[in-house]
């Protein structure tokens, strides 16, 4: 059974997601509206694929149809790869890789809003952010958004999302070092202390930042 061609979800799923980002990022530089195109983009071809036409099964379908022969390979249920490449049968929205999927989106997106409040509230009182998420890793927005497309990426993968995962990191990773020179400049010296006792994007677990520079 088709199940595509459902462009309004395609339309409808794309626009939450990216004004969503957009309330977030509130893209600035020509660099900020780079990575955020970049990253519409990602979204765009996921719901594509996922509820419009499924580009990745039709370039694949030759190799899927010889080694999968039982699989119906245009039907909405075979768009779930890991489903379909590790055999298993019954309801692919029950498999362990789809809640993992759902909890690192859901996750995501409650750590993106948890972290906005913090940094909102340091960039309205012009201090240096450094309280909640902040006090473990200088960069949790960027964090954020990493788990929400892996979320996405293990849920399901496309020859697009694949090729565009390592590029939008990479983006961001770039991103938050551009970042930090200007913070450098804006902050000086309380931003170096920062940097000294926090991480940019793994916590030190089992230690406790102590950072107090720039709070109020």
């Amino acid at each position: 059974m088709w199940g595509y061609g459902l462009w309004p979800v395609v339309l409808v799923n794309s626009l939450v997601f990216i004004i969503f980002a957009f309330s977030f990022t509130r893209p600035r530089s020509w660099r900020d509206w780079r990575t955020f195109g970049t990253f519409s983009a990602f979204i765009v071809a996921l719901f594509t694929e996922m509820y419009g036409f499924p580009l990745t099964i039709y370039l694949l379908s030759g190799w899927l149809s010889k080694w999968y022969s039982e699989s119906v390979l245009f039907g909405h249920n075979s768009g779930h790869l890991w489903y379909t490449l590790l055999g298993l049968s019954g309801d692919p929205h029950q498999l362990f890789i789809h809640e993992l999927s759902n909890r690192l989106i859901l996750g995501g997106l409650l750590f993106l809003g948890i972290t906005w409040r913090y940094l909102y509230r340091a960039q309205r009182e012009k201090r240096l952010a450094t309280t909640g998420p902040y006090a473990l890793v200088r960069h949790p927005q960027y964090i954020a958004f990493i788990a929400i497309m892996t979320g996405f990426l293990l849920q399901w993968p496309t020859i697009l999302t694949v090729l565009m995962y390592p590029v939008l990191v990479r983006m961001y990773i770039r991103l938050a070092r551009l970042e930090e020179q200007e913070s450098r400049q804006f902050f000086g010296e309380a931003y170096d202390q920062y940097i000294a006792v926090t991480p940019g994007f793994i916590p030190r677990l089992g230690r406790r930042q102590e950072n107090n520079a720039g709070q109020g």
